[in-house]
C-alpha cells in the first residue's frame, strides 16, 4: 500500500530480516507484522479484506505477536474512518480516524516535533529529545481510550502521533523517512520483537 519498500529496506538498515508477504499463511509464520500504508483508508481495507490479511493481522495482534502499524497502518487498527464516507477498519482498538482538525494547510507535509506520553515509553527509548520526525497525512486517529495514546503532535490543535499497547505499536508519522530518530525507533521495535516473551 504504498511505502512498502522504503519500509523494508529501514527495517534491513537496522538489522531486522525481512519479507515481503501477501498471503495470509506468511503472516501467520510470521516472528513479528509491520503494516505500512500510504493513499486512502478504503482501498487498504479493502484490500486487506480481498487478500484475507485482515483478519491475519487481527489474530495475530490477538496471538501476542509484535506489530508495527506505520502511517495508514496505525489509522487501520481503529473501527472505521471518516475518509471518503465511514469506513470500517480492523477494530483491534476502539475509536475513530477523522480529517485534521485545523485551518492549517491539509495534507500535513513536513517535519514536526513530538510529544510522548506513558503509553510510547517503549518507543521513545534512546530517542532525541526532542524528537522531530516527518509527517505526510490528512487524516489522524481519536482513540476512544486517552490511555493508548503514546504521542502527540501539534498541528494547529493536538493530534495523535503514535500509539501504543500490549504488543502493538503504531506511528502516525514515516519512521522510514524520518532520518536517525525513525531509525531509532524501529530498531527499538526489531529489539522488542527479538526479546524473550
Amino acid at each position: 500500500m504504498g511505502n512498502l519498500a522504503s519500509v523494508a529496506k529501514a527495517l534491513e538498515r537496522v538489522g531486522a530480516e525481512v519479507r515481503l508477504v501477501h498471503d495470509p499463511a506468511a503472516v501467520d509464520r510470521a516472528a513479528a507484522v509491520v503494516l505500512p500504508g500510504v493513499g486512502a483508508f478504503r482501498d487498504a481495507m479493502a484490500r486487506l479484506d480481498d487478500t484475507g490479511l485482515a483478519e491475519a493481522v487481527v489474530r495475530r495482534i490477538g496471538a501476542g505477536v509484535p506489530f508495527l502499524g506505520v502511517c495508514l497502518g496505525l489509522q487501520l487498527l481503529f473501527e472505521s474512518s471518516g475518509e471518503g464516507g465511514r469506513r470500517p477498519g480492523l477494530g483491534v482498538f476502539e475509536g475513530t480516524v477523522e480529517r485534521l482538525p485545523t485551518t492549517l494547510k491539509v495534507p500535513q507535509i513536513g517535519w514536526n516535533e513530538l510529544e510522548w506520553r506513558a503509553a510510547g515509553a517503549g518507543m521513545a527509548a534512546g530517542l532525541p529529545a526532542p524528537a522531530y520526525v516527518y509527517f505526510v497525512h490528512s487524516y489522524a486517529a481519536r482513540p476512544a481510550d486517552p490511555g493508548l495514546v503514546a504521542a502527540v503532535t501539534d498541528y494547529g490543535g493536538e493530534v495523535v502521533a503514535a500509539v501504543a499497547r500490549d504488543n502493538v505499536w503504531a506511528v502516525q508519522f514515516h519512521a522510514e523517512k524520518s532520518s536517525h530518530t525513525g531509525l531509532r525507533l524501529l530498531a527499538s521495535f526489531v529489539a522488542a520483537a527479538r526479546a524473550p516473551a
